[in-house]
């Protein structure tokens, strides 16, 4: 049977609660707190923050936390322009970036932070991504062909670069791929959606040419086909990608082969 409930070695406790300061525009945050120096049970600690002396981002109240409150707080985060995705973390149960999501357009009293779910914890909202990029590697993300090389650049019409829109926006946070409850379950063996969409951008590509060989590396009953279409993934990328459309095409270049 599928284990629905953490284990009891898991499961979050009632962490620190830190003082409320004074004024009208103060919102609470509760966020997860995991330290394997420390041992024992992760935490939900709650924070409470002067909206007016932060920006609008919800990492900006997470730099401000840190520097401000508790420097213990660990998170991952870089360009702060929604292009490295860095930062990507579940935010009011929704995985996103957390350099572009505003803490005022997350609904409740309090809003919820917490690491990407399904992957290993390193520390408070920081996931161990290794598999995952493992995975992204596994696709081999970069032109294939026995061309020789032209003396000045790989060229291709208007029509063939425009296939390319929606796929070469991914930045890699892994937002959709850990929204997918069949990677859940079974991120050993499926590839995910970003990944696949990676994988996807250079088959479709006219420059390639190995598109027999990516489509031997994808034949196999986990690595493509747990896609159930759910849409998870489309719905969180903060790029507004469609990694499942993707997938698609992918299955249906698979049907036409053997067709």
């Amino acid at each position: 049977m599928v284990q629905l409930t953490l284990p009891k070695g898991s499961a979050p406790k009632k962490g620190k609660v830190w003082p409320k300061p004074e004024g009208k525009s103060v919102k609470a945050f509760k966020i997860y707190r995991y330290s394997p120096e420390e041992g024992g049970n992760p935490r939900w600690d709650t924070f409470f923050v002067d909206t007016t002396k932060c920006g609008p981002m919800v990492l900006d109240i997470l730099i401000y936390i840190k520097n401000n409150i508790d420097s213990t707080l660990a998170f991952r985060r870089s360009c702060r322009e929604g292009v490295c995705g860095s930062c990507a973390m579940s935010i009011g149960g929704q995985n996103t970036i957390a350099c572009t999501k505003g803490w005022d357009e997350v609904a409740g009293n309090t809003i919820t932070i917490a690491p990407l779910p399904s992957q290993p914890v390193i520390k408070d909202l920081i996931p161990d991504l290794t598999n995952f990029y493992a995975q992204h590697a596994y696709v081999q993300p970069f032109l294939k062909t026995d061309t020789p090389e032209p003396e000045t650049e790989w060229t291709q019409s208007e029509e063939d670069r425009e296939e390319l829109d929606g796929l070469y926006e991914c930045i890699l946070c892994a937002s959709c791929s850990t929204s997918c409850p069949s990677y859940w379950w079974n991120g050993d063996k499926y590839l995910g959606p970003a990944a696949l969409l990676q994988a996807y951008r250079w088959l479709i590509d006219s420059r390639d040419e190995a598109t027999g060989e990516r489509l031997d590396d994808l034949e196999d009953p986990f690595k493509l086909y747990r896609c159930h279409t759910i849409m998870n993934c489309a719905q969180v990328c903060p790029k507004g990608l469609n990694p499942a459309k993707a997938i698609a095409k992918i299955k249906h270049m698979m049907v036409e082969r053997v067709v």
